[in-house]
């Protein structure tokens, strides 16, 4: 079989990727513990498990498009428990009966989990699935942090429902799986600062026995689904901020006039306050502005010193922001920020068709489902999250869809550093009861707003194939009234109802194109899905699955020609994108190019990418 061996561990030096053989050990979804009985390592896992250590996981910062310097990381080992309350059969259960803590901080835990690899997965230490489970720790607030701040802890995500109290004290709970969210603690953690804070989580998640987002899990994987995530699985952090404070940030550009508007949310607003915004290029301040804390503000880059964000040149300008009171500084975030503009126009045959930058630009994408063999949701790291980047762009890829699961901030940030766009999915859920979709709405909204601020998405994408599809029309009235900078793709397959920018059709293997109107872009959501075992050792299970298959590499490699070539013909008639079908394997579906541990690539790189470019290049043209 031609395959070709690569090193996951990359150097991402002017886009060209090194790959070096690497030994992966045999297939099997469970764990061992290492020598030491620290860390517990995968059977199959990715060469990045063996990076992962108890001291130092995740240590990245998690917000980077809202930085501040001081921050405190509480990943590692924390204590975990199962509940012992009855499995809800059907519907979403709110009730998460509060608990007893004076039981609570007595009783015997399980064991320790690893966080914040959740509940499922080998590098949790745990690899078992319940629907309700107890995290608790201890942490102390650093000593240089000044005693006047207040403390917030920071939840990056919780799948489901999480409920948390510090020292015995209620302190908030939140609902969804894929948006962060922060509670004041300051007045509930002890003083002076060397004593010790108990912190204990509760976690409600029942999966598909509820109706509520949850994209790809399964308590029942197979095919399509895969295993199911419970609990916290991205990093739990906290950090001192003023009694004022810069909560959060909107910021959009316009290429057409060179601006760049920063709208903050100001915690805790006073009449005295102001704000002061600095941009730079690099090192080198190319504009500034001051503005009041209750709106907009807009900065003009000079015509000389602008610049747009594309894949091929991602330039991102860097910015500062000071909340002043009486002038003086008493908060101060970075943040970054890219003129790019996404749109649609006529071409000179009259078809409707993607732009970026006011230029027509062929998508042509790879679907990405966020998934590793050794912690599920959960990347073992932030270098494994950029080399799934850097894999995709020297494929030749110019898209990325994140295929209904939504990822920290840290992904996007890579994507908006290394420049491929992306189109984001709304993860999946029945919707079925009033109560269901109401959430569905709250989350979508979180979504769209949470990741407003990354240049590399280009398009929302409301439904898949149907899955949970509800009030269509009124979802893309809603999305738009929330985001005018982006496309709207409606239905990525099956149900049209003549809405959105996008005409989406998905075959396997496909492609085959939606039939075009010429009023909306014509896309393929989804084409390709072709299974080829590259080999036994790279495996999550013998039992594989595909929608179709290839012999060999060379027969994947033909069939992958053959495919572009009927693009080029599509493209004729006003094709403005195609999302091949995948880049990685996933448990027991092996229709990805590199294998499930990113191990083995199936096809040579080069000729994919040869490949891709061509296409892109000839439907970019126009």
């Amino acid at each position: 079989m031609n395959t070709m061996l690569f090193k996951t561990k990359f150097l991402y030096l002017l886009l060209d990727i090194i790959f070096v053989t690497f030994i992966t050990v045999r297939f099997v979804y469970c764990a061992e513990l290492s020598s030491d009985g620290a860390v517990p390592i995968p059977k199959l896992r990715t060469a990045w498990s063996k990076d992962v250590s108890a001291d130092r996981v995740h240590p990245d910062y998690p917000r980077p498009a809202l930085t501040r310097r001081d921050w405190l990381n509480l990943n590692g080992y924390w204590d975990w428990k199962h509940v012992e309350l009855q499995t809800i059969s059907s519907g979403i259960d709110t009730r998460l009966e509060m608990p007893n803590i004076s039981v609570t901080k007595n009783e015997q835990f399980d064991g320790r989990i690893l966080v914040p690899f959740p509940l499922e997965s080998p590098l949790s230490g745990v690899g078992k699935s319940f629907d309700r489970i107890t995290y608790r720790r201890q942490f102390k607030i650093p000593q240089n942090w000044p005693i006047d701040q207040r403390i917030l802890l920071h939840f990056v995500a919780v799948d489901w429902e999480a409920v948390v109290y510090i020292n015995g004290q209620f302190v908030g709970k939140h609902q969804g799986a894929y948006d962060s969210f922060c509670f004041d603690i300051t007045n509930y953690v002890k003083t002076p600062r060397d004593e010790p804070n108990e912190i204990l989580v509760y976690v409600f998640d029942p999966t598909n026995h509820g109706e509520q987002p949850r994209g790809k899990q399964s308590i029942n994987p197979s095919g399509t689904q895969y295993r199911s995530v419970t609990g916290i699985w991205q990093t739990v952090w906290i950090e001192p901020v003023a009694k004022s404070y810069i909560k959060s940030l909107n910021i959009s550009t316009n290429i057409d006039q060179n601006i760049l508007t920063i709208h903050p949310q100001i915690e805790n607003p006073k009449l005295e306050l102001s704000l002061r915004y600095e941009v730079f290029d690099g090192d080198v301040l190319i504009t500034e502005a001051f503005g009041g804390v209750d709106g907009q503000t807009m900065l003009k880059i000079p015509a000389a010193k602008m610049k747009l964000w594309k894949p091929e040149s991602p330039f991102l300008y860097q910015i500062r922001i000071q909340l002043l009171d009486c002038g003086m500084p008493i908060d101060q975030v970075g943040s970054y920020a890219a003129f790019r503009k996404i749109d649609t126009a006529r071409n000179a045959q009259g078809r409707m068709r993607i732009r970026l930058n006011n230029k027509f630009v062929f998508l042509m994408g790879v679907i990405e489902q966020g998934y590793w063999p050794d912690g599920l949701y959960t990347p073992p790291c932030d270098n494994a999250i950029k080399a799934d980047i850097i894999t995709a762009k020297s494929l030749g890829f110019n898209l990325i869809r994140k295929h209904l699961k939504v990822e920290p901030e840290r992904w996007y940030y890579w994507c908006d550093r290394l420049g491929i766009l992306v189109w984001q999915d709304m993860p999946s859920g029945d919707n079925r009861t009033i109560e269901s979709k109401k959430i569905f709405e709250h989350e979508l909204q979180r979504m769209i707003k949470s990741r407003s601020n990354h240049p590399s998405i280009v398009i929302w994408s409301l439904f898949n194939e149907g899955l949970g599809q509800h009030r269509t029309a009124e979802y893309v009235k809603f999305v738009r009234q929330l985001d005018q900078s982006r496309l709207i793709n409606a239905a990525s397959g099956w149900n049209d109802l003549n809405v959105g920018d996008l005409k989406d059709n998905h075959k396997f293997p496909g492609p085959e194109p939606p039939v075009m109107d010429n009023l909306r872009c014509g896309v393929i959501g989804s084409f390709g899905g072709i299974t080829l075992v590259a080999s036994p050792e790279n495996l999550w299970t013998t039992e594989t699955w595909g929608y179709s298959h290839a012999k060999d590499s060379e027969t994947l490699l033909t069939k992958y020609q053959k495919m572009h070539a009927e693009l080029r013909v599509m493209i004729e008639k006003g094709l403005s994108a195609a999302i091949f079908h995948q880049l990685t394997d996933i448990e027991s579906e092996c229709n990805g190019i590199v294998t499930y541990d990113r191990a083995l690539l199936k096809i040579p790189a080069n000729e994919v990418k040869r490949i891709n470019v061509e296409t892109i290049k000839y439907g970019s043209s126009e």
